[in-house]
């Protein structure tokens, strides 16, 4: 928190390319809730331990064959850091391994610089973040093992047409009249019902369903 009462996310950039990693803290470094504590060629779970970073952004291109060992380790070593990914792999296989590696983001690297912004920051506060192109195919995939939309309760399915409208837990809550943590855990439900880890994948069943 700084002296104005906005907070600020430290932040760790993991790029093995120099300039891109300057240009990325550039970018980020230029926002005032975003203060980059390190700009790291590799990976290194010793470092996150130190530092304790809000979040972690990594190239995921640049990373060796032992990127989800790492990223398991990081976890370990900092069990609060929000992970998001930045890769070239627009494709859903790709995401599916990262999301078995409990990542928080996936961003492809086509985004905007504002729009990598936003996903930053929206990852830093506790929510997720996954670009929706690669999230539909990924969706697509596992279509044939999702249980059908009816097993939602009526709670639920109003909860996923409010997420597929863009609103965060406290304002489903306040929608609702729910607590927070009540909404959090409907969404848990929701999540292991429809077999899906992200809030654009439910928002993206949502459209096809029609529920929203």
């Amino acid at each position: 928190m700084t002296t104005t009462g906005v907070r600020r996310f430290r932040t760790i950039v993991v790029e093995s390319q120099p300039i891109i990693g300057k240009a990325l803290c550039h970018l980020l470094g230029g926002d005032r809730e975003i203060e980059v504590i390190s700009d790291a060629r590799s990976l290194d779970e010793a470092s996150v331990a130190v530092h304790q970073p809000d979040l972690l952004l990594i190239d995921m291109d640049g990373c060796d064959a032992s990127f989800d060992d790492t990223i398991a380790a990081c976890r370990e070593a900092s069990a609060g850091t929000r992970i998001i990914v930045l890769t070239s792999h627009a494709v859903p296989q790709v995401m599916q391994r990262c999301l078995a590696c409990k990542i928080d983001g996936y961003v492809v690297k086509d985004i905007s610089p504002g729009e990598l912004m936003r996903a930053c920051k929206t990852v830093a506060r506790g929510e997720n973040y996954f670009d929706a192109r690669v999230a539909g195919g990924l969706l697509r995939r596992i279509t044939a093992e999702r249980p059908a939309e009816d097993e939602l309760s009526l709670r639920e399915s109003e909860i996923v047409r409010l997420i597929a409208n863009g609103l965060s837990n406290r304002e489903i809550g306040d929608r609702l009249y729910l607590s927070e943590k009540t909404v959090k855990n409907h969404i848990s439900r929701i999540f292991s019902k429809l077999q899906l880890t992200a809030r654009t994948q439910v928002a993206i069943y949502a459209i096809r369903q029609g529920i929203a």
